[in-house]
């Protein structure tokens, strides 16, 4: 019997949309400031000379995602298209990118709820949302993450999955505070066991609160064994039901996804005024097959409200103790079996795991650059070119980064440090726990100690600079030193009318003296 090729071709559903967002970097000026008419879009800043965009483009290429969203301010367009066509197409094939535009200003961004309200129209699927600056450890997979949102939004009705990641003090002394103060971490109370977050402390709460913490009592009740803790930071990777954009749509005065929407989306689960609100928003009835039948039928599976139970109780005996908790199935009530619990699922990435961070400030950048020195051995490019750019008098060490077509000149000395693509080190120069970005000048002499140089920044001969940040094309003078600070090209402007200024003074004083 022939049968015909059309009636057994199956139709691929998307399972996941992946949403990309890459904002101006504010938070990392001035090293985001644009280089005259040219941008200098975050998502392509260079950490251990790869854009930052690739880490998590990476992630989602092995866990099997294919279609993602990029959006990024229209002003960036151009930079981050011209990257995708001729890096990212060749280096992750698999990859579908929709890159979209959202009109914004440096001045006034938009918040990320206004972004995917904006955009919902392209979201037809449970989707994901990662921030261009996350790099996460080989120790944590993205299919993790999303083995545990499947699992959990099958079996109980679930509706996200979070992901924190824990962070260590800083030692004293390694951070400069004229770059801007440290983000502090709000406690979350989550429950370990189950992998759920139950609540995060928001800043209105800490405002509100003083310097007590409020949690429901319909919280403990249902998990009296939960955890607080103030050593985890949001990574802002998400795993979401549709519906949950649904839920968004609904509070439109959210602007804040991490600070006001995930927060509030906690809440539901526990607290019952706001399930009945919106339960049939967040978890709808549809006419789709469900696995509750099966799973109301297993032995090895307990429903949520059980499992609660079953740890908050105590028995000497275990088995009699089982018996007595889980009832048989023709005891338990059907609508109960079936209720959507409506959970925030959660990843708790513990640092000992492996060190995981977001770039989204100054400190956390060039952190996660000396971290990648501290696992590579003198990473030199591999091409004869550049390697005889490179003289042999020059003093390399192995925990150091050099980019392809730099320069290093004669008895120059490089240590801890990552040096872009097209960079020139001129002689004796000393550049030690330094990232420069490409195309970048160091004069003979010159020494840099703990600073970040915007791309196309260019440093006199003999000048010193220790734990500074420069502006892209800014120029440090011949014999110059600074400190601490952060060098725009507005300084110069500020500096030049002030020399104007003294210079007419003098003038002044002249001619009145010449008039006298």
């Amino acid at each position: 019997m022939d049968f015909d090729e059309s009636s057994t071709t199956k139709i691929v559903t998307r399972e996941f949309l992946a949403i990309v967002l890459a904002g101006f970097g504010n938070e990392l000026l001035p090293l985001t400031t644009n280089h005259g008419d040219e941008p200098c879009p975050k998502a392509l800043l260079p950490i251990a000379n790869k854009p930052m965009l690739e880490y998590p483009l990476a992630w989602l290429e092995q866990s099997g995602i294919t279609d993602v969203l990029l959006v990024c301010p229209t002003p960036q367009r151009s930079a981050i298209s011209n990257y995708i066509q001729s890096e990212v197409s060749s280096t992750y094939p698999s990859l579908r990118i929709d890159l979209q535009t959202f009109e914004e200003s440096q001045d006034m961004a938009s918040g990320t709820c206004s972004i995917l309200r904006h955009f919902s129209s392209r979201i037809q699927s449970d989707f994901i949302i990662l921030p261009c600056d996350f790099v996460p450890p080989p120790s944590l997979t993205l299919s993790q993450l999303l083995n545990k949102f499947r699992t959990e939004s099958t079996y109980d009705g679930a509706i996200a999955t979070a992901c924190f990641y824990e962070v260590s003090k800083p030692d004293k002394g390694t951070v400069t505070e004229d770059w801007g103060m440290l983000p502090t971490n709000l406690p979350i109370v989550f429950d370990e066991r189950s992998g759920t977050l139950l609540h995060i402390d928001t800043p209105d709460d800490v405002d509100n609160n003083n310097k007590e913490f409020e949690l429901r009592m319909s919280l403990l009740s249902q998990y009296p064994r939960t955890k607080l803790s103030a050593n985890f930071r949001d990574s802002h990777v998400y795993v979401c039901r549709r519906t949950v954009l649904d839920a968004l749509q609904a509070k439109h005065h959210f602007e804040s996804l991490k600070e006001e929407f995930i927060p509030w989306l906690c809440k539901p689960q526990y607290q019952r005024t706001r399930r009945e609100k919106y339960g049939n928003i967040l978890s709808p009835v549809t006419n789709n097959l469900s696995q509750a039948l099966a799973l109301k039928h297993s032995t090895l599976h307990l429903p949520a409200r059980k499992q609660r139970l079953r740890r908050s109780a105590v028995g000497s005996d275990d088995d009699e103790h089982l018996r007595s908790v889980v009832p048989s199935p023709v005891e338990q009530d059907d609508e109960e079996a079936t209720e959507p619990s409506l959970r925030v699922g959660l990843i708790a990435h513990r640092a000992s795991s492996g060190f995981a961070s977001r770039a989204n400030n100054l400190h956390a950048y060039l952190e996660l650059n000396r971290f990648f020195l501290g696992q590579t051995t003198y990473v030199l490019p591999s091409d004869a070119e550049t390697r005889s750019l490179i003289d042999p008098k020059a003093q390399i060490s192995s925990d150091s980064m050099v980019g392809r077509s730099t320069r290093v000149e004669e008895r120059a000395s490089i240590k801890r440090s990552v040096i872009g693509k097209h960079c020139v080190i001129g002689k004796m120069a000393k550049v030690v726990g330094c990232v420069l970005l490409d195309h970048c000048v160091v004069a003979d002499g010159a020494k840099l100690d703990g600073c970040i140089l915007g791309a196309y920044t260019k440093v006199g001969a003999k000048a010193e600079l220790s734990r500074c940040v420069t502006q892209p094309g800014y120029e440090v003078g011949e014999g110059e030193t600074a400190r601490n600070e952060k060098l725009e090209t507005s300084d110069w402007t500020a500096r030049d009318t002030s020399e104007s200024q003294e210079s007419d003074e003098e003038s002044d004083d002249a001619s009145e003296d010449s008039s006298e």
